[in-house]
């Protein structure tokens, strides 16, 4: 009796001193199939998580090196580093919760539906919608305003196309912009025909319309950031690169990040205006733990769909119409050179050929003395074949994989076939820049980061259409896809050391799924589902972790 008292003695103090040596950690993660997406592309079935930070990688071993507050056993499920979107739009999704929903609508009758429903029993000043789109109806042309005349003649509508690039407004709309058929305003298009208005107005005139309309409040504005986060983080994404925002808006950001309302890490590209310029040209950049402001975002030009895209021939589908350029050639120059002698990266919209090369060569230009720029193209959607070139480590493709596969069904009617091979290219433009930066353009397209994989390996539509992919030669391989998605798009917002992949020292910031992304077939990629998302090893959402 006594010698099983002296060794259960000994068993406790053993037992004291191991768990004494053991590191006491915030999380350990184990029994999990960890997609570390390091430089080494390792694999790992455990980690561990201290003070936010990714402290310990490897296997099931840390369990006994360390003493942690959480242990979550996943059962060999997925885990990712935390997903970046490269380019959104974080208020206005929030602020489609609170305006009329057009996404989806399969003709213009519908439209006029869902408006009527919208605006039933509301005090409104201001009907304003969006995401109707013309080519998912079966007449694919752009409405004209005859009916919102006569059922809303006391209030101004505007009814914003899914690309945000068009704009559909009433005649009370026109009269308070005071736009009539004589206006002209130079960067797009205000629409006729015979002679008359039709109510359309493509990309610059657009702003003479939201002008009048009534600006969202700053409650309204902290309603959508808080809605479209919650969204967000139910689909695994942790970095967000918000292309535009004006400066009141990155305040409104910075503000509710440091009262912990919001969690989402915010990559803040610059509106371009004359305001913001000067604002920021002498603040310089500004960093924190969840938000950087290091970047302008340009608009070269307008977006395919409306026909606003600036191309170097004629549209396909409607002769002697060739686009407009929204930022002229010589201030897109000016512009590249003032920024190339600042800290601030250039972001620039461009959809077209024509808008392509013009940028491209005002960044070729503005970069001969830049080491590390990293200066994007968001969207690099058309391009000459020729002009792929100009891409390099310098200049980084930022694009959208959905724009593919939503744009199929008719691009070839606005561009041709020839046009098509330089369209879209999404493997073309890795093989020359290195890197490319995978998004969605949400709320332009849907927030799912599995849509934006998905089409980026398989480029089908939801019912394998068409066989073998859409313009098959420019997939990508699931590992450049979840690259893009991650540590590319961290390398493209100058946070590669901080985030992107799961590694020592890094912000622990990850996704759990509920199945591999690198081993389940094509069709089941879009069933995927986020288990849970953590934000410096803290769960922001989940569906089964406590």
């Amino acid at each position: 009796m006594k010698n099983k008292r002296s060794l259960y003695t000994i068993a406790l103090i053993l037992g004291f001193l191991l768990t004494s040596c053991q590191s006491k950690v915030d999380l350990i993660v184990h029994n999990a199939n960890v997609y570390t997406l390091s430089q080494k592309n390792a694999k790992a079935t455990a980690f561990v998580v201290n003070n936010g930070k990714f402290l310990d990688i490897g296997g099931e071993e840390l369990l006994e090196q360390y003493s942690a507050k959480k242990v979550l056993d996943l059962q060999n499920l997925p885990v990712y580093p935390g997903f970046i979107d490269s380019h959104c739009h974080f208020l206005n999704l929030g602020l489609s919760l609170q305006q009329v929903d057009l996404v989806g609508s399969k003709s213009f009758e519908e439209v006029l539906e869902r408006v009527t429903r919208f605006e039933q029993n509301k005090d409104l000043t201001a009907l304003i919608g969006r995401g109707w789109d013309q080519n998912d109806w079966e007449i694919k042309k752009l409405p004209t305003k005859e009916q919102l005349d006569v059922l809303f003649p006391n209030i101004p509508v505007a009814l914003r196309r899914i690309d945000g690039h068009a704009l559909l407004v009433n005649q009370k709309a026109l009269d308070l912009a005071g736009i009539n058929e004589e206006t002209f305003v130079e960067g797009g298009e205000i629409v006729k025909s015979n002679g008359k208005l039709t109510g359309v107005l493509i990309d610059a005139p657009m702003k003479l319309v939201t002008n009048i309309l009534p600006k969202p409040s700053t409650e309204e504005k902290v309603k959508a950031f808080v809605d479209a986060e919650e969204i967000l983080f139910a689909n695994g994404l942790t970095t967000i690169s918000v292309a535009g925002l004006d400066k009141d808006d990155i305040f409104i950001i910075d503000s509710l990040q440091k009262k912990g309302v919001l969690n989402m890490r915010v990559y803040a590209m610059i509106s371009n205006t004359p305001e913001n310029i000067d604002y920021y040209l002498k603040a310089g950049p500004y960093k924190t733990d969840k938000l950087n402001v290091r970047s302008f975002k340009v608009y070269a030009d307008g977006a395919l769909g409306s026909r606003g895209a600036a191309l170097k021939e004629s549209y396909s589908d409607l002769k002697n119409h060739f686009g407009a350029f929204i930022t002229p050639k010589d201030s897109l120059e000016s512009l590249a050179y003032k920024l190339a002698a600042s800290p601030f990266q250039m972001n620039t919209h461009a959809i077209g050929d024509a808008a392509n090369k013009v940028v491209l060569q005002a960044y070729q230009k503005a970069l001969v003395f830049s080491d590390d720029p990293r200066w994007r193209v968001e969207h690099a959607q058309i391009i000459d074949t020729a002009d792929i070139a100009f891409f390099n480590r310098k200049i980084l493709p930022s694009v959208q994989p959905t724009h593919a596969t939503s744009d199929m069904y008719w691009a070839e009617n606005r561009l041709g076939k020839e046009r098509l091979l330089g369209a879209y290219a999404n493997k073309a433009l890795l093989e020359r820049s290195g890197r490319i930066a995978l998004g969605t353009d949400f709320p332009v397209e849907d927030v799912s980061p599995f849509k934006t994989f998905h089409s980026a390996v398989a480029r089908t539509d939801s019912d394998e259409f068409p066989e073998g992919g859409y313009l098959p030669q420019n997939k990508l391989s699931r590992s450049e896809a979840l690259s893009g998605m991650t540590i590319w798009g961290a390398y493209a917002n100058f946070e590669e050391k901080e985030k992107g992949s799961i590694e020592v020292g890094k912000m622990a910031d990850f996704v759990i799924l509920d199945r591999d992304l690198t081993k389940v077939s094509d069709k089941r990629i879009l069933k995927t589902r986020v288990v849970a998302t953590l934000i410096d090893g803290k769960i922001v959402y989940s569906n089964r972790i406590n």
